[in-house]
């Protein structure tokens, strides 16, 4: 997809399939900032904060791309507007990471930090709000709206 000849912004939002009310209420808010400033979002497809951050966007009017690590797409959350169903389990978040320009975690595990890992690894920006992962590279901020300014200010896309 283009516009005026530039290539829409992929944003990758990672974390925990299961998660708090507050890292619920951040994700929705970084799904949301991510379809009002035009980009494409891009995640694991299922609950916690992929559901959230998938919901927030969807609400806001954005496209939402969900990779299930499963092969039966039924089994993405409801907010996903396209839904890549890739039967690879966990090897699915290297086509996260690889489809993203961008990533933002939201809290997560050791899921998560695979994925940081990966794209801090290939280069890409990587921001995490709400996490006690330390990788150097990695970019620590208090709110979605300085997530998305640190994404904003990368030479990405």
């Amino acid at each position: 997809m283009r516009v005026m000849g530039k290539r829409i912004k992929q944003i990758g939002v990672i974390g925990s399939a299961s998660c708090d009310e507050q890292l619920y209420d951040i994700a929705f808010r970084v799904g949301e900032l991510i379809a009002k400033r035009g980009y494409i979002l891009i995640n694991g497809g299922l609950g916690g904060v992929m559901s959230a951050s998938a919901e927030g966007a969807r609400k806001a009017g954005g496209t939402v791309v969900g990779i299930i690590p499963q092969a039966d797409k039924k089994l993405a959350n409801p907010f996903c507007g396209i839904v890549i169903a890739t039967n690879m389990g966990h090897a699915r978040n290297m086509i996260i990471v690889h489809s993203s320009d961008a990533i933002i975690a939201v809290g997560g595990g050791y899921g998560t930090v695979s994925e940081m890992a990966i794209a801090l690894k290939e280069g890409k920006r990587v921001v995490a709000i709400k996490s006690s992962i330390n990788l150097p590279g990695l970019v620590h901020v208090d709110t979605p709206e300085s997530a998305l300014d640190m994404i904003d200010g990368s030479d990405e896309g």
